[in-house]
């Protein structure tokens, strides 16, 4: 159902034009597309789904675990300088929560995808709260790639799609930085061929 592959194709099938031409994706991702076990489920759909980068994991695991750090030592100089008993209640609640959320990261970068279909990109994420967005290659009016300093120092990359409907605005985290480029030309070129009706 999801691999690695060399390229990036269109999922339901190979064709001749532009608009489904192969991107190439140089930068390893996830093994395995994590789904939730409920039956109930929204299940993926066949093709190929596409992954984000691990280092994605490695930047939210430093940015949050410093976060965390300061929320600590904050709550320490608080709590034992300056005799301020009420901080142990927001420092430990803010604590558990950052706690948890670096506990459940990797296996939520791993609910991360995307799949390149004839008419659209399908984006999903969530495990416990599941969310697949479908955004018509014709809709899209601006994709843009932004990344902080942490995310230029491990080469990665969010690209974002935005549509005349800001509610179905799309993100894609995590993506290493030459494949959110590759992606990003090859989406505004079927983009426009769409809209121009080639």
């Amino acid at each position: 159902m999801t691999n690695s592959p060399e390229k990036i194709p269109d999922s339901n099938r190979a064709s001749t034009t532009t608009e489904t031409a192969a991107v190439p994706v140089t930068a390893p991702e996830f093994e395995e597309l994590v789904e939730p076990r409920s039956e109930n489920r929204l299940a993926l759909e066949g093709g190929v789904w596409h992954q984000i980068s691990p280092k994605y994991v490695t930047v939210q695991l430093i940015s949050t675990g410093s976060f965390l750090l300061i929320v600590i030592a904050a709550t320490l100089v608080l709590a034992l300088l300056m005799h301020q008993l009420w901080a142990w209640i927001p420092g430990g609640i803010m604590t558990v929560i950052l706690a948890w959320t670096l506990a459940i990261l990797p296996r939520q970068a791993r609910a991360i995808g995307y799949q390149l279909r004839d008419d659209d990109l399908v984006f999903r994420r969530g495990i416990l709260w599941q969310r697949f967005v479908a955004v018509p290659y014709g809709r899209m009016q601006l994709i843009d790639i932004t990344h902080g300093p942490l995310d230029r120092g491990f080469g990665i990359a969010q690209l974002k799609f935005v549509t005349a409907a800001a509610a179905t605005g799309v993100v894609i985290p995590g993506l290493a930085q030459s494949t959110a480029e590759t992606l990003r030309d090859h989406l505004v070129e079927v983009a426009e061929s769409r809209r121009t009706g080639l």
